[in-house]
């Protein structure tokens, strides 16, 4: 066991007080040589949330404090939940009051209080353990000679006091970036001053500017990292292949990449061989990134600090450079590459079964046979006339047999109990200015699909070999749902007749799947899938595995995309590591087991600011799509319902709120409990999922607002 899971182990079951440094040492019997290397890991836990330190200098875990450490997740409301770094817990609900100065992805400790949220637990901030929002970037309202800067970040629900000496010659209605100069206290504004200023918030390309500024990641790489770059190869050479004899040469296997169209950053490769009638073997063929990415390097410290690729609607923001990205990590057709390989045998039985009989985790180099993409597969897959079937035809036979293999994987991967949700995707055209000229809505095909199962096939596979050789790795995982949360979605769905299966004692999620089937095509399936969605936790990366509620599997990984995510290259190196030595060194997984908390916790909060960035970018540009329609008319779908209003989801996915002071056949009061507007002298209903005839009224992108008019309900 690690010194640092010896100690919080021993403060947890041996410590019955608080304990002082001195107190530490004489305890653990640490040595005098010995003192500042603990010290280090004293403090190192303190910021990690694993220990609390008292104002009076006393040590212990912070249960002991009845303190609960994690995350700020905060609402446009002003209240927030704490999502708790033990994935175990349930999330705390934090009232705007009860922020004490804490801002939105702040890590915290929280002390319960007394809730009137029924069986929700509620807290209070005790004590603010990391700063996130180092710096702002929003619209800054001049007022004589001080301002206000109003953050793009809706989360972010305090304006910045800029004072006077602070404003550095920023004008009124300009896009700026601040830096926090003073943190917000109870009742207080924070102040700040501005530091870049990005232009005025109407030119052109500034909105995207401002949302990479928000995200606070360079544009550029350091120059250590472009230094370091020039030293990797362009190419694998043989003699790099030869001096790797534990590398299998896969060179010979047929196998393809399936990507879209516009996809640089290959980082998968498929192949399938029949090895009788009755078996198949799959192979997944990932990006050996780490090969390049030298852990400690420059560029390695570069990759975690991004920890994700982001793709906004304009540009990607890429966790690697370009020369690795889209050059020597990517598996371009026709050349050799580094890769990881998982192997998989499956034995088909009857006709639907599927069983796995064998497994492979091994290096390898490749040379893929070409670099197909999801529509020229789903054309092969469709049409037996198409041209693409012909331009493939030394292929053709390994796609039918994927997408045999696909169509079991996936119906078994249901009946255990993987959610399917039917949420549109939305890709956003812009033209050579930025402008947006289309929104087209993204099809998950059989050739998407096809990809999906295969990366969720060799996630799942690697993740439970991991946990049988019983080594420290990063999982992803999806916690169960709060019990009070299903009960309260259960008494929901009632209201449409629909009734989910041992709500009381523990809900599987095969019950929810089957909630999801049977509302497939109606009326109701947006509200409940909304409210469903809304009632289930958030997947992160853990160094805990406690499976993954969502996809219905016991053991998960994320090891299929290296080029773009971090979690995914720390998976590889401990995977290479351990198969190229069998086992893993006392000290390299004590060594892991004090590091990997951290990269989770991470890479779990660049993700949201990723995923927050991406869908920012898109809304953004909707907005921009509609500024010329006012006063046009659409059909569209109530998407939600709350106490000010209606939001409006046009057919196009663009999103709107009819204000419920417009609203004027009636006086319309919200029913919570049912998620419906419903008038008072009428008894007219409104819910989400009805189909109503809409004017658009308003459209302002400074305050991402988009206003309807509600003309008639359809149905």
């Amino acid at each position: 066991m690690s010194a640092r899971s010896e100690l919080l182990r021993r403060l947890r079951e041996d410590v019955h007080r608080p304990l002082s440094k001195d107190e530490i040492f004489e305890e653990f019997e640490i040595a005098k040589d010995q003192q500042q290397m603990f010290s280090d890991l004293l403090q190192d836990l303190i910021k990690s949330g694993q220990i609390f330190k008292n104002s009076q200098g006393l040590y212990g875990v912070p249960e002991k404090f009845n303190l609960i450490g994690g995350r700020i997740e905060k609402t446009a409301s002003g209240n927030a939940f704490l999502i708790p770094d033990d994935p175990e817990k349930d999330d705390i609900y934090i009232a705007s009051a009860n922020m004490n100065g804490a801002m939105h992805n702040d890590k915290v400790f929280v002390r319960p209080v007394h809730s009137d949220r029924g069986k929700s637990q509620a807290g209070e901030v005790a004590e603010i353990i990391e700063r996130v929002n180092k710096k702002i970037v929003g619209n800054l309202e001049k007022y004589k000679n001080y301002g206000f800067l109003i953050p793009d970040n809706n989360r972010i629900c305090n304006d910045v006091f800029i004072p006077p000496e602070a404003l550095n010659k920023a004008e009124n209605g300009q896009k700026v970036v601040a830096k926090i100069t003073r943190w917000p206290e109870k009742n207080r504004n924070p102040e700040g001053e501005i530091i870049e200023i990005l232009g005025d918030k109407d030119d052109p390309g500034v909105d995207i500017e401002a949302i990479i500024r928000q995200l606070d990641l360079p544009g550029e790489f350091p120059d250590k990292v472009l230094t370091q770059i020039k030293n990797i190869p362009d190419e694998v050479s043989e003699a790099r292949v030869k001096k790797d004899d534990e590398r299998k040469d896969l060179r010979d296997l047929k196998l393809v990449t399936i990507d879209g169209a516009d996809a640089k950053d290959l980082d998968d490769a498929v192949s399938i061989e029949k090895l009788d009638s009755e078996v198949y073997r799959l192979g997944v063929h990932i990006a050996d990134v780490s090969h390049y990415v030298t852990e400690d390097s420059p560029l390695d410290s570069e990759a975690y600090s991004r920890a994700t690729s982001i793709y906004l609607v304009d540009r990607v923001i890429p966790m690697l450079p370009e020369k690795l990205s889209n050059g020597i990590c990517s598996l371009n057709p026709r050349v050799d590459r580094f890769t990881m390989t998982v192997f998989i045998d499956y034995r088909l039985q009857g006709k639907n079964g599927i069983e796995i009989i064998d497994h492979d985790i091994t290096k390898s180099v490749i040379n893929s046979n070409h670099r197909l993409t999801y529509d020229a597969v789903q054309n092969i897959l469709e049409d037996k006339e198409s041209q693409e079937r012909q331009q493939y035809s030394d292929f053709v036979e390994e796609l039918e047999m994927m997408n045999e293999l696909r169509r079991r994987l996936r119906r078994h991967r249901f009946e255990e109990g993987s959610m399917d949700f039917n949420f549109t995707e939305v890709k956003v055209e812009l033209d050579e200015e930025g402008h947006p000229i289309d929104l087209k809505k993204r099809r998950h095909r059989e050739a998407e699909q096809l990809i999906e199962e295969f990366m969720i096939a060799a996630n799942r596979i690697v993740a439970a070999e991991m946990s049988w050789r019983d080594m420290p790795f990063i999982y992803r995982v999806h916690e169960e749902p709060d019990l009070d949360r299903m009960q309260q979605f259960n008494e929901f769905i009632h209201n449409f007749g629909y009734s989910l299966k041992g709500v009381k004692n523990g809900v599987h999620p095969r019950a929810l799947q089957e909630i999801l089937e049977d509302v497939r095509g109606t009326k109701e399936e947006k509200i409940i899938e909304t409210v469903m969605l809304r009632s289930l936790k958030k997947a992160v990366y853990s160094d805990k595995n406690i499976g993954h509620f969502g996809l219905g599997i016991s053991h998960y990984s994320h090891f299929t995309s290296p080029i773009r995510r971090y979690p995914d290259l720390t998976a590889h190196r401990i995977i290479k590591e351990t198969i190229t030595e069998g086992y893993l060194s006392e000290e390299r997984q004590d060594e892991l087991d004090s590091e990997l908390p951290k990269i989770a916790d991470h890479c779990s909060l660049q993700e949201r600011r990723a995923m927050d960035a991406e869908r920012d970018s898109v809304d953004l540009k909707k907005i921009e799509f509609m500024e010329d329609k006012i006063g046009d008319e659409f059909e569209g779908i109530i998407s939600g319902i709350t106490g000010f209003g209606i939001f409006v989801e046009l057919e196009n996915t663009v999103e709107g709120l009819v204000h419920i002071k417009n609203l004027r056949d009636d006086y319309y009061h919200y029913d919570e409990e049912k998620y419906h507007l419903i008038g008072e002298r009428t008894k007219k209903i409104y819910r989400i999922g009805d189909q109503v005839k809409i004017k658009v009224t308003k459209v302002n992108r400074d305050e991402r607002q988009l206003d309807f008019e509600l003309l008639e309900k359809l149905d």
